[in-house]
């Protein structure tokens, strides 16, 4: 009985989709022959800067719940590791939010992300190859936050920027393109 509600159990829709053609063809395309050598997501860290925290706890506080409506759950916040007197940020003082997506709600976002979110910038032709770090991650900074759907002009104070990092198990950009491009990510073409 476990077994057959385990089975029916919720996929996303992306997770399924890489099940099903990615990784047959990451397999054969880079000649790997266990399917745990195929290069797979394996978080999605979303952070943002809040500046102003320093003097308005309430701009943060209104980040945090922004941010908790765009992935769909509560971030933590983060706070300065050193004391940097150019900013009059101290040690310790409360400085953005990040959200660290794991299963099942990194592989919702991813969807949203690449087929929602991203083809709403203005101006769009492709997110920049230059993100990738040499391991097969990637990271793409968004100047308006405005873009993700879950968020109403009414809902938001200031429009912020964020961060988001795609960590993949991939061992080179050129397998981390290939994974992130075969799952719907919209690169700027070479």
């Amino acid at each position: 009985m476990k077994a057959q509600a385990s089975q029916m159990a919720y996929q996303p829709r992306l997770k399924v989709m890489y099940e099903e053609k990615v990784r047959p063809a990451l397999m054969k395309q880079f000649g790997y022959r266990n399917i745990w050598q195929a290069p797979r997501p394996q978080k999605i860290v979303v952070s943002m800067g809040v500046s102003e925290a320093t003097n308005d706890f309430e701009a943060l506080e209104s980040a945090v719940d922004e941010l908790a409506l765009i992935v769909g759950q509560r971030p933590c916040i983060t706070r300065a590791r050193r004391s940097i007197a150019a900013f009059n940020v101290r040690q310790g003082q409360a400085i953005g939010c990040k959200a660290t997506l794991r299963g099942a709600r990194m592989w919702e976002f991813a969807d949203r992300l690449f087929n929602v979110a991203v083809p709403r910038i203005r101006d769009f032709r492709g997110l920049p190859r230059s993100g990738f770090d040499g391991r097969g991650n990637y990271t793409v900074g968004i100047n308006d936050h405005l873009i993700f759907p879950e968020l109403t002009y009414d809902d938001v104070k200031k429009t912020r920027g964020l961060s988001i990092t795609i960590v993949t198990t991939a061992e080179t950009d050129d397998q981390g393109i290939a994974l992130l491009e075969a799952l719907g990510l919209p690169l700027v073409s070479e």
